[in-house]
C-alpha cells in the first residue's frame, strides 16, 4: 500500500509526495519532508503518519494550527479522502492505494477507481485520461504562473534601481521602457527558460507586461468579447460570465499586493482613493465599463474587484430585437414614447440590462435637445452635440468635499435641461428627479432596483421619504403618478437571457392606489432542450391614454401595435 500526499495552494498543484510507511514533517524549515512557505507555516508545523493502511496527521504545537474539516486539531485520524485538511493557505489531498490479487482496491481514502490490468474496453480508461490531462494542465499554469511573477518582480527592482520618474512618462512611452526591460530580463534567464518545456515565451512576456503596467491577468479577460462581467472574488478566485453562464477563470493574480495594484492603476486616473478609511469605490474603465473595488478589512477573502464590461459596439434598438430582448412592436413603442417626451423609469434588479436599455433609450432623443445625464461612474454613451455628462464626487481624506447625485440632479435644473437623465435613483435624489418631470423637464429618463412596476412604486416612496421630507404618503403617490408616464421592466432568466417582460403605464390615482395598465408583455412558455428560455412577446390589447391626444392634434400614432396578438419569441 502507498499513501499519495498531493500539496495545493490556491487550487494550484504545487507538490506531491509518496509514502509507502513512516511518517513526514510538514513545516517551513529547510529539514522538513515537505517544505511550505509562508509566515504562517511553523517551522516543524505537522507530521502525517502511515501504518497498516491507516493515515494520521499530528500538529506540532504550530502558531496558525494545523486544521481538519474546518476544525483545528491537535491529532486526528484515520483520515478519508472526505477529510478536507488544511494548513495556512494550502491544502493537501491524502489518497491511498492498496494491491490485492493483482488489482488496485482503494480503500476510503481513495477517490481513484482503477485497476492494474485494465480492458482496452474499460470506461474507467477515458476518465484517468481526464484527470491526468487536468492535472498536466494544473501543473503548466503553476509553472507559467511561477515565472510571471518571478520576472514581474525582477522589473519592480530593475525599475527601482534605473531611478525611472514613470509619472513624467507618457502612456506610451512607459509601455515602451517596460516592453523592452521585460525581454532584456527574459533574455537573461532564458538559460532556465529553455528546461521549461511548452513554455511560451511571447504569452509569458505579454503577461509580465500586463502586471506591470496593465490589469495583469484581467486583461486577457477585458479583450474577450463574450464575456461580460469579470469578478475577481480573491487573488485565486476569479469568475466570469461568459455568454450569459458563470464559470471560473483559469486566470489567478500572485497575491493581495496585485490585486490593490490593479485596483490603484484603475481609480487614481479618475481622483478616487481606496484605503483602510475609505475601503470601497466606484470607478470605470476607459471605455465606460463599470469597476467596483472593496478591501480589506470588509473584504475577508483578499481585494475584490467586479468589472461590468460595456460593449465596444454602441447598441442600436435593432440589436435588443436581434437578442430577443424585445419585439418589433415594442421598439416601435419607444421610439414613440421618447420623441413624445415620456418619462421613462426602467426597472429590473443587478446583471438584467437596465444601463444598456438606458443608454438605447436615450440615444432616440433628437439630436436638438440639450441633454444633462446625472452619474456615479459615467457609463452612459450618448452622441447627441448638446451634451452634458456629470459624475458625483466622493469625500476627500478629511471627509470632506462629496458631491452626491442629488447635488447633480438639483444644479442640473440650473443648466437649462430639455432631458435630465439620471443613471440610477436609489436614494433621495428621487424627489429632485419626480420634481425635476413634474415641472417641464418632460423626457427625463432614469433606472430603479425592482422586480415590478408595483414594486417600482414602492421603493420610489421610500427613496422620496429619504430625503428627508416628512410628506403624506397620498401626496407622495399623487407626485409619482403625475411625474412618471412608463415603467419599463427587465428580467434576467436563468440561462443568461435578458428580456424587457413588462411595459406598463401610469394612468392615475384611485382612492389613493396609483393605477397601472400593462401594455406589453413577455410570457414564459418553458426552456429548450440547451435551457434557453422560451416564450412570446404579447401586445395587451390596451391603447396609452396619449395616443388620443396625439391624434388630436393631428399626429399619426400605428395603432395596430397595441393589437392583441403574440409577437416574436
Amino acid at each position: 500500500m502507498t499513501l499519495d500526499i498531493a500539496i495545493y495552494k490556491r487550487d494550484q498543484l504545487i507538490e506531491r509526495r509518496q509514502l509507502t510507511d513512516g511518517e513526514l514533517i510538514i513545516g517551513r524549515g529547510n529539514k522538513s519532508d515537505i517544505a511550505l512557505k509562508g509566515l504562517r507555516v511553523s517551522k516543524r508545523h505537522a507530521v502525517v503518519r502511515y501504518a497498516s493502511g491507516e493515515c494520521t496527521i499530528e500538529d506540532l504545537s504550530s502558531m496558525s494550527g494545523t486544521y481538519v474539516n474546518d476544525e483545528r486539531i491537535v491529532d486526528y485520524g484515520p483520515l478519508s479522502a472526505l477529510d478536507d485538511i488544511k494548513i495556512a493557505d494550502y491544502r493537501i489531498d491524502i489518497k491511498v492505494e492498496r494491491v490485492v490479487a493483482n488489482h488496485s482496491v482503494m480503500t476510503p481514502q481513495s477517490m481513484d477507481d482503477k485497476k492494474e490490468t485494465p480492458s482496452t474496453c474499460d470506461p474507467t480508461d477515458s476518465i484517468d485520461s481526464q484527470e491526468s490531462d487536468l492535472l498536466t494542465e494544473q501543473q503548466d499554469l503553476a509553472v507559467f504562473n511561477h515565472w510571471r511573477e518571478q520576472i514581474h518582480q525582477m522589473v519592480i527592482e530593475e525599475m527601482d534601481l534605473r531611478r525611472k520618474n514613470l509619472n513624467d512618462m507618457t502612456e506610451s512611452e512607459m509601455r515602451s521602457e517596460t516592453e523592452t526591460l521585460v525581454t532584456e530580463l527574459i533574455q537573461k534567464v532564458s538559460s532556465e527558460l529553455d528546461q521549461v518545456p511548452g513554455l511560451d515565451l511571447a504569452r509569458l512576456t505579454q503577461a509580465v507586461i500586463d502586471d506591470s503596467i496593465g490589469l495583469g491577468p484581467l486583461e486577457e479577460l477585458l479583450t474577450d468579447h463574450s464575456i461580460s462581467e469579470i469578478m475577481v472574488n480573491s487573488p485565486s478566485e476569479i469568475f466570469v460570465e461568459k455568454n450569459g453562464r458563470i464559470v471560473k477563470s483559469d486566470f489567478v493574480f500572485g497575491n493581495d499586493e496585485a490585486v490593490r495594484s490593479v485596483i490603484d492603476r484603475i481609480i487614481t486616473p479618475l481622483g478616487r482613493r481606496i484605503d483602510e478609511s475609505s475601503p470601497m469605490v466606484d470607478a470605470r474603465l476607459k471605455d465606460g465599463s463599470r469597476v467596483n473595488a472593496i478591501i480589506p478589512p470588509l473584504a475577508l477573502k483578499g481585494p475584490c474587484i467586479t468589472i461590468r464590461k460595456f460593449s465596444k459596439k454602441r447598441l442600436e434598438i435593432e440589436d435588443l430585437i436581434g437578442f430577443g430582448s424585445m419585439n418589433d412592436e415594442m421598439a416601435a413603442f419607444f421610439r414613440l414614447i421618447v420623441e413624445q417626451k415620456k418619462n421613462i423609469i426602467v426597472a429590473g434588479g443587478t446583471g438584467t440590462g437596465k444601463t444598456s436599455l438606458l443608454n438605447v433609450l436615450s440615444n432616440l432623443i433628437p439630436d436638438s435637445e440639450r441633454i444633462i445625464t446625472v452619474e456615479d461612474a459615467a457609463e452612459l454613451r450618448l452622441n447627441q452635440p448638446d451634451l452634458v455628462s456629470l459624475e458625483s464626487k466622493p469625500p476627500n481624506l478629511e471627509g470632506k468635499g462629496a458631491i452626491t447625485i442629488r447635488d447633480l440632479v438639483k444644479n442640473s435644473l440650473r443648466m437649462r435641461p430639455d432631458r435630465i437623465v439620471v443613471g440610477e435613483c436609489r436614494g433621495g435624489e428621487t424627489l429632485d428627479m419626480l420634481q425635476a418631470m413634474n415641472t417641464g423637464h418632460d423626457g427625463s429618463l432614469t433606472t430603479i432596483h425592482a422586480n415590478s412596476a408595483r414594486d417600482c412604486i414602492s421603493r420610489l416612496e421610500v427613496m422620496v421619504l429619504m430625503a428627508g421630507m416628512e410628506l403624506p404618503l397620498l401626496a407622495i403617490r399623487e407626485q409619482i403618478a403625475s411625474a412618471v408616464s412608463m415603467f419599463i421592466q427587465l428580467t434576467r432568466f436563468p440561462c443568461g437571457s435578458r428580456k424587457i417582460t413588462a411595459v406598463t403605464e401610469v394612468s392615475g390615482v384611485e382612492s389613493g392606489t396609483i393605477q397601472l395598465e400593462e401594455i406589453f408583455r413577455f410570457r414564459k412558455q418553458g426552456v429548450t432542450l440547451d435551457g434557453k428560455t422560451k416564450g412570446v412577446y404579447e401586445a395587451t390589447g390596451f391603447v396609452p391614454s396619449f395616443v388620443d391626444e396625439l391624434e388630436s392634434i393631428g399626429e399619426y400614432v400605428d395603432r395596430t401595435i397595441f393589437k392583441q396578438r403574440q409577437g416574436s419569441v
